[in-house]
């Protein structure tokens, strides 16, 4: 499904991104873990060309990409393949969570309205927010804001979902019910990126977990291998360091 390989990405004299390579089969979850400045959010706009990757290809589902060299039909196509659940939501203020979730299907997908709406609300009501629909998100929790912004990412029904972060702007009691989103989106067998520092969620909830510092992949495996069995003593350090967090009810 998702094929990268040398992604290298540098701002000025920094490197962020330093060779790297993975693969994410369809319907994986992957859970992308490590210190802050690690890379990991940047890995994730590449992939979706929110930042523009210095060398390197990308491949997500049939569509391939050379990093050093591509046409504006080539970035949007790639684009298309994948949708963004960001850290701070973004939504429109001036659309309802029903609207928000619909605009996609109008906009890209040049949906009727009448269809679109019909596909907005059976997601809505799958994010547990049908109660919600008129509402805007002013009105809204930080975490209903999150799922509605899942919902939209749902709505495209693109290749893949990425999620940066998704509960890091989050008061620690509105965490779990995004979490809860996210993985009976999971268990559907959708294909997902997520960038986390739940590490019980990501223990529970991923097929693989790749471990990032300072630009590069350390170690990635099963969620046993790498969070409970650690080979590489940067992962060991990091994982000691981590913070116990509280667990979440996922059932």
């Amino acid at each position: 499904m998702i094929k990268v390989h040398g992604l290298r990405k540098k701002f000025k004299d920094l490197i962020v991104l330093d060779g790297i390579d993975i693969e994410v089969k369809q319907g994986e979850t992957v859970a992308i873990i490590g210190p802050s400045g690690s890379g990991k959010s940047t890995l994730l706009r590449c992939l979706n060309l929110l930042e523009k990757p210095d060398e390197g290809h990308i491949q997500i589902g049939d569509i391939m990409l050379n990093a050093k060299k591509y046409s504006r039909k080539e970035a949007n196509e790639l684009r298309r393949q994948t949708a963004m659940v960001f850290q701070h939501y973004n939504l429109f203020k001036n659309k309802t969570a029903l609207q928000n979730i619909i605009e996609p299907l109008l906009v890209s997908k040049k949906m009727k309205y009448d269809e679109a709406k019909k596909v907005g609300e059976a997601l809505i009501e799958q994010v547990g927010l049908a109660h919600k629909a008129d509402n805007y998100p002013i009105t809204l929790s930080g975490g209903q804001q999150q799922r509605i912004g899942i919902a939209r990412a749902l709505a495209v029904q693109s290749h893949a979902i990425l999620l940066d972060e998704p509960t890091s702007s989050l008061d620690p009691e509105l965490v779990g019910e995004v979490l809860q989103v996210i993985k009976q989106i999971a268990e559907k067998q959708t294909t997902m990126i997520i960038v986390t520092h739940e590490m019980d969620f990501a223990r529970e909830v991923a097929d693989k977990v790749i471990f990032m510092a300072d630009g590069h992949i350390v170690e990635q495996g099963t969620p046993t291998a790498v969070l409970d069995h650690p080979q590489n003593p940067r992962t060991k350090r990091f994982l000691q360091q981590s913070i116990s967090l509280p667990e979440y009810s996922l059932v």
